[in-house]
Order: C-alpha cells, then structure tokens, then sequence
C-alpha cells in the first residue's frame, strides 16, 4: 500500500490531549523549521567572531535538507586519520536509534519533557553529525510546567514508501506517530496510535509481504509489569495496531529490565535487538527466530567485557550504502554528562551479530574507544557536530536549545537582524521554592567533559528583584545571577541541593556594584572533569572574577545536566524588564 499523506481533519480528529493551539503552534513551528530564512544571510561579523553565512543547499533523493557546515567543536570524534574516537556524540543523546536512507544517516533520540523534542541529526559516515532540527515543537497541555522524566522516552525512526516515520511513547498516554517526507521537516501533528498507559519503546518494521508489526517494552512504574516484549500486529500505513498484543519474550530469568527493543529481519530470521540489565551496567542482548510472534532464542552479543564503557546498550544496527559494513550505535550512562552514543563496528557469525570486538572468540563483543571509520561512498567528511555556541542573528532559536515544558510566547523574542536573544523576565510563582518549578529556562546539553561556557548580556531591569543568570542545571543545580535592588547589582552564586524535591536555595554573600552605564555583563561557567563547575563574571569580558565555591554537576531525571540561561522577577507589574544574551559561547 502506498504511504500518503494524513489530511487535516483525521489528524485533529484522532489527537489525542492536544489542544487547538497547539496543533497551530505545531503546524506554524514545523512550517517556519522548513524554510531556509532559518539560516541568516550575510552580515557583517560582530566583534571577535566570523561572519555568519547561508550554508549551500543540497538535494539528496529522496528529500531534501540543508547542507550542514563544518563547525568547531569541544569534543571531536573524526581524528583526521581514517578513525574515529568514542563517543561520536559526546552529550546527551539517549535511547538512540539510526536509519540510513541512500548515503545518509538519521539519528533521533528521547527527549522527555524537554521541547522541542524528538531531535533529528545528520550524518554520512556515523561519525561527523549535525543537527538538522526537532520534531516534536510541544507535547500536551498537561506539560506547560514542567514534568521530568516524563514525556517523550524512547523513539524509533524507520523510512517506508518514501516517507519518514517516526514512533515514540509517551508511558502515560500512549504510542504516537508522526511523519514527515524530509527529515528537516515538517512533521506531522502526531497520531495516537495505541492509547495505553505503560506501554514504551516502540519500533515497526515492514516485512517483504506487505504486512506491518509494532514490537514494544512496558514500565513497571505505569503498567504494573516490566521485563517483557510483545509484538502487535499493524497496519501497511503504519496507522493503526490490528490485533491482539502477543508476548514473545519475558526476560525476568536471565534478561531482567529487557526494553527499548528494534525490530530488524535478515536471511528469513526476525531479531530483536534490546537493552537488558539496567542502565548503568546492562548488556545488548538480541533474540532471534523465523516467526515474528516467537519463540526468540536469546544471546548476550555485547557487555562492558574489560573495558571502561559501562552499559553498552540500547540503540540501532545500520549497514553502509554497499551492504558490505554493520555498525552499531548506542549509548553510555556518563551521569551528570548525560548518556553519551558510542559508534561499534559490528560482525555476523552463524546468523548472530557481534557487536564491538571479540578478543577472546565467545561470540560476545566489547565496546571499542577508537576504530576506523566506517567506509562509506563520496569525498571524506569535514569534522561537523552538534551546534552548542550562538550568535543570536537568526529569526528562531537554534535547534540546540531547549525548554523544560511547553514553550510559551514571550518568553524569548530573537532579534536576528540586531544580533541578540532577549529574555523578559518572568514573574516567579507565589509557592516558589527553586527553579526546577520555571518552565522558562533556555537550556542546551553539556557537550564534552571540560569546557567553558560565556554568555554576553546585557541586563535592563524595570524593578526591584529582577535577575538573570547563568545555570548549571540538573537534579541539583546553581546558577551565577545578577539581579537589580535599588538601582544597583547585586551578584552572587546560589546553590539548590535535591530540586526535585523543592529544597531551598542557599546563596552567597552578594558582591554589590553600581550598574555599569550600558548594563552589559558577562558570566561564565567553566566545567572541569568530573563535571566540577566554577562560575565567574566581568564586566569587560577579559578580567574574571570567581565566585562561590566549586559546584559538581548532577544529571537531572532520566537526562544529564543542562546549561543555560533565565531572567526571573518576583513581582508582577504590565512592564517587565529584559536581558538581552548578544551571544553564548563553548570553548574548550
């Protein structure tokens, strides 16, 4: 059957707990991610940094999508000389999962209650990725405060009759579907397929008669059962699940936690690739048989071995455009630096995979550090990664940036043609303990275990109690801020322990000065190894001035800590003020 496109009126029709608004944010978000105005056109450079450009635009069959540009980078996987280090993504890329269309490579991965969501990255060599954008512009209204650890958990990305699909769960809802024709978007407003509480990790796969299955895990912590995958059949549209969930595995004996399954056929045997163990310490278990309802015959193809890569597991089987090369990608849990994705070459041996090396011949593989790069068509790529520093001078947010629910208007308003974010302050709620309450921090991940982050800004309070800081944020978190009282700064750090638990703030003594004239400062974090952070400021961005002690980083709920930037008032007036961010840079 050939995919076609959903129509309007079914799709508002079968949404399930979007509202009207933000099936037009949605439409309107996904319209504006298209168009190429996203990327500035020439201008002249500010100071201290290159001009900003329009990247050449490429066209691939079958879609299309903007032709990334080499960027520099904290962290760099392509070392130059035909090999590569792990990880290729060294942030937070979890529950990864890849497809290759043609010559290129499409990696997607959970993104919780951080929005947008659903990213979509780019690559033609499994090494050098770039982020085309996201997906998911906003979840349902229930998330217009934030929800850690909810959301969107592990996705599947496939491509079928010339049109990208793209399944995720939501545990306490259900598993969605969105499509789109180009990978940059836009995506459809998702359907909700199967409304089930407990029911995650999806993954479809389109056999060679024409039929469809959908395999999944459950949560214990909504369904009341875990360890266990289940097949349901589907429809060739991938729209709708057809019949009865049929268990094909239970892995509580020797597989215990067994989830984020993918579901692939070769040589007439259906696999199941799936994490099992635990995150920390798990193991990449595959089961395989001729039917895909079962029964699957379990092996361990991929453990720690000897090696420092803890819980190699959970993510995607890829071959090169020729057939001739399997890679596997999949994540480490790296605490606070989020779970990181490592690229395995990947073997076959009597129809069963080895994943990494096998040095002592069992048939089970280990992780490896560094290998060479996979041997793929076309001219060597230039190093190009995720972006993480910002110029402000486009007319959107980049796609780097993300916020804790569902993003509200006037929050942030770019101003690309004068170069700078400006953050209104928002007004605190009257029950406010700590920051893990405010949807309106403007967050990125950590992109490698040392570096520096500096914000420009500059700071035009209105009144009394108005700040805004630099963040370092996560279950625990601090955050360097300045804020106004009586005409003056006051700067100081603040630490929250436990946020999620609605924990205090304490602060140190704050550094009091007169406002300069212009009201530009600049702070900075700079992270150590181990992912010790220590805030400074100046208000001439060469001489900084350190305060506060050494804060160690912590991850958040399900994700690594996050970096970014808020502007906050404790009162409501009809005028607030603002801070203007002119730039954000990651430097090693």
């Amino acid at each position: 059957m050939t995919a076609r496109a959903i129509s309007a009126g079914p799709l508002l029709r079968r949404v399930r707990g979007y509202g009207m608004v933000a099936v037009l944010l949605w439409l309107g978000m996904s319209l504006a991610q298209a168009q190429p105005a996203r990327r500035p056109t020439p201008r002249t450079a500010k100071p201290g940094r290159p001009a900003a450009g329009v990247a050449a635009a490429a066209a691939p069959a079958p879609v299309l999508f903007p032709e990334e540009m080499a960027v520099p980078s904290v962290w760099q996987p392509d070392l130059g000389d035909g090999t590569y280090q792990n990880p290729v993504l060294n942030a937070d890329y979890s529950d990864p999962d890849v497809v290759r269309v043609g010559n290129d490579y499409y990696l997607t991965a959970s993104s919780f209650s951080s929005l947008p969501g659903l990213p979509i990255l780019h690559s033609k060599d499994l090494v050098n990725w770039t982020l085309l954008g996201n997906a998911l512009p906003e979840l349902p209204a229930a998330f217009r405060l934030p929800q850690p650890g909810n959301g969107v958990w592990a996705p599947a990305l496939r491509y079928h009759n010339q049109q990208f699909y793209l399944y995720y769960p939501d545990p306490d809802r259900g598993i969605y579907v969105t499509r789109a024709r180009n990978p940059a978007g836009p995506w459809d407003v998702p359907v909700l397929i199967k409304e089930a509480k407990g029911w995650i990790d999806p993954c479809p796969l389109w056999d060679e008669d024409g039929r469809a299955y959908l395999v999944h895990a459950f949560a214990g912590s909504r369904a009341g059962i875990k360890s266990v995958l289940a097949v349901s059949p589907m429809t060739p549209d991938g729209l709708h699940l057809t019949g009865d969930d049929a268990l094909v595995f239970d892995g509580h004996a020797a597989h215990p936690t067994i989830e984020g399954p993918k579901l692939y056929k070769r040589r007439g045997y259906y696999y199941i690739f799936a994490p099992a163990g635990g995150v920390p310490t798990g193991w990449q278990t595959v089961l395989r048989s001729k039917n895909v309802f079962g029964p699957y015959e379990p092996r361990i193809v991929m453990d720690q071995g000897k090696t420092a890569i803890n819980g190699p597991h959970q993510g995607a089987w890829v071959d090169t455009p020729d057939g001739q090369e399997d890679w596997f990608l999949h994540f480490q849990d790296r605490g606070p630096y989020g779970r990181v994705v490592h690229l395995q070459p990947m073997a076959w041996k009597n129809d069963w995979p080895i994943i990494g090396t096998d040095p002592d011949g069992d048939g089970r593989g280990q992780p490896v550090l560094r290998y060479r790069k996979p041997r793929v068509p076309g001219p060597p790529v230039p190093p190009t990664a995720p972006p993480t520093s910002d110029e402000f001078d486009g007319i959107a947010l980049g796609p780097q940036w993300q916020w804790p629910a569902n993003p509200q208007s006037g929050w942030a308003l770019p101003n690309g043609p004068q170069g700078y974010l400006r953050l209104y302050a928002q007004t605190l709620p009257t029950d406010f303990k700590n920051y893990s309450q405010i949807p309106s921090r403007l967050l990125q991940k950590l992109p490698a275990e040392t570096f520096t982050a500096t914000a420009k800004l500059t700071f035009a309070p209105r009144a009394d109690g108005e700040q805004v800081g630099l963040l370092m944020d996560g279950l625990d978190y601090a955050y360097l801020a300045v804020s106004s009282q009586n005409g003056r700064w006051n700067i100081a750090q603040a630490t929250c322990r436990n946020a999620d638990q609605l924990t205090l703030e304490t602060s140190t003594v704050p550094i009091t000065l007169d406002a300069p004239a212009k009201g530009v400062i600049y702070l900075r974090v700079q992270v150590r190894a181990g992912a010790r952070c220590r805030f400074s400021y100046s208000l001439d961005g060469n001489t900084f001035e350190e305060i506060g002690e050494e804060f160690p980083a912590r991850e958040g709920r399900w994700i690594g800590a996050k970096m970014g930037v808020f502007c906050s008032r404790v009162g409501r007036t009809n005028d607030a003020g603002y801070a203007d961010v002119d730039w954000w840079r990651v430097a090693p």
